[in-house]
């Protein structure tokens, strides 16, 4: 079990990242970048490969310390880089970040997952790692399938004695559909609300 400053200062850090993440929207929005579709491209532009590169970082960051729902980020991948580019910077950080999840969970083990998520998540899917074949399955299902908490499940896994190898595999081999459906989904919903 985690201790409560631990819990304090994590949760510290997170509402930094949120507020950081809201001050940066705010400029945004007063400079038009996030009102104006080409001052939006024009400013990505503008940064070169270093807006690909730090978009790419937060992805992986989000993954490790959720800030912002995962969809969010997808739909800013293809509104900044477009449907192709923002796929792939989409799937490269996303991947990174699970990865490291996965590494971080497997060094610190189970009371990290008490520290970042509640208890009703963690007892809901627990459940899952009774049975080590039942695991890898329903981890890949859910992987596959745009609707689990990843970032939970990241961690969950690197609690379980899950290979290396395998891990990877079902993040490699299943994240692209799930990235593809809510970058594709959320899109369609942005330019209907715009």
């Amino acid at each position: 079990m985690t201790r409560p400053a631990e819990k304090t200062a994590f949760r510290a850090v997170s509402l930094t990242g949120f507020v950081l993440c809201l001050l940066a929207a705010l400029w945004g929005w007063r400079t038009g970048v996030l009102t104006s579709q080409e001052r939006l491209h024009a400013f990505v532009a503008s940064c070169g490969m270093a807006g690909a590169l730090l978009f790419t970082v937060f992805q992986a960051v989000q993954v490790v310390v959720p800030i912002l729902p995962g969809g969010l980020g997808c739909l800013a991948g293809v509104l900044l880089f477009g449907p192709g580019w923002g796929f792939v910077y989409n799937y490269v950080g996303i991947c990174a970040g699970s990865l490291l999840a996965f590494a971080v969970a497997r060094n610190c083990g189970k009371p990290l997952l008490h520290l970042l998520f509640s208890e009703k998540t963690i007892v809901r899917y627990s459940r899952w790692t009774e049975e080590k074949n039942r695991f890898a399955r329903l981890f890949a299902l859910a992987i596959f399938l745009p609707v689990a908490p990843d970032d939970f499940l990241c961690y969950l896994a690197g609690t379980t004695e899950m290979s290396w190898r395998r891990y990877t595999a079902i993040i490699l081999l299943c994240k692209p559909f799930a990235i593809a459906l809510y970058s594709l989904g959320l899109t369609l919903l942005w330019q209907a609300l715009a």
